[in-house]
């Protein structure tokens, strides 16, 4: 609490100066409700609610075979090359470079053909599978080519074992 201090008289006669009172002001009280206030808010607030993305799954059945067929995958290799095959058959992998007539060649040709089959260019799936002998300016050039090309569904993901063993043969 507040405090002042006050005159204290003394038996002098005459005429007396005024003292000037010093004032003590105690804030033990006022940090007490600040807290109070800061508990209150943080218990009455509501936390945020988490938002979940909507997963788009293949259909079952003969809709998960056809979404095989939309995707191609880019395996990013040593030396600026690139080799990359059609599907889930790792196995007729080709080798292509950086060069316009290189990589964009053959994501346009894939585009294309999803196009033909489903109507619609913009289901073509490009799994970028950069492997650990690749350079970080291999990894650009393909997300830049993905641009240029207008590709909108692309993934950066970890070549698996069986593509890298066959990358060394």
């Amino acid at each position: 609490m507040a405090e002042v201090q006050t005159a204290v008289l003394t038996g002098k006669r005459g005429i007396t100066r005024g003292k000037k009172l010093s004032t003590r002001v105690d804030l033990t009280p006022m940090v007490d409700l600040g807290f109070l206030l800061i508990t209150f808010f943080i218990f009455t607030t509501t936390l945020n609610e988490q938002k979940a993305m909507r997963l788009n799954l293949p259909q079952d059945g003969a809709g998960g075979v056809t979404a095989v067929s939309k995707t191609i995958s880019l395996l990013l290799c040593e030396d600026n090359k690139v080799k990359y095959y059609a599907g889930d058959n790792p196995t007729s992998m080709q080798e292509t470079n950086y060069s316009p007539a290189g990589i964009r060649s053959v994501i346009l040709q894939q585009t294309q053909k999803v196009a033909a089959q489903f109507g619609d260019r913009n289901e073509t799936v490009v799994l970028i599978k950069p492997t650990p002998d690749c350079t970080y300016e291999n990894i650009v050039n393909t997300l830049d080519e993905m641009t240029i090309t207008d590709v909108r569904r692309y993934i950066l993901m970890d070549a698996n074992k069986e593509e890298l063993n066959l990358i060394k043969r």
